[in-house]
């Protein structure tokens, strides 16, 4: 997977991989479901699968705030900062393409101060907009 990007350069791919101190981040929340096999291969074999999920982002720059179970349409969620969405992709990628999950899904999430600068981007926009006849 690393050749296919590597033809965009080796300097977009070091940068992207290996981001520079000072690279601005975006915040991401990303949802999963175990698939039936992790589940029971856990219940078998417990671990701590966040040192996992932390080493995972560790390695395209990216780093967890937060880690979490839950009960619902998901059964988990972590919150974490990377250098760009296509690292966020390629995590996704990464963890699907074990098995281990059955869904995975990831939203780049937005502070107050973002939201703000959102609405007022919006606005601008809204004035630019003519909307279908």
């Amino acid at each position: 997977m690393a050749n296919s990007f590597a033809s965009g350069g080796d300097r977009w791919l070091r940068s992207v991989i290996m981001p520079t101190k000072g690279v601005p981040v975006s915040k991401y929340i990303v949802f999963y479901s175990y698939s039936s096999a992790a589940v029971k291969g856990m219940i078998d074999h417990p671990s701590d699968r966040s040192a996992a999920v932390r080493e995972l982002a560790a390695s395209l720059g990216g780093s967890i705030e937060a880690a979490y179970w839950m009960q619902g349409s998901h059964d988990g969620f972590v919150i974490g900062e990377f250098p760009d969405s296509v690292s966020v992709a390629a995590v996704s990628a990464a963890v699907a393409a074990t098995g281990a999950v059955s869904s995975v899904e990831s939203h780049e999430i937005f502070d107050q101060d973002q939201q703000e600068a959102i609405v007022k981007a919006a606005k601008t926009a809204l004035q630019a907009y003519t909307p279908p006849n």
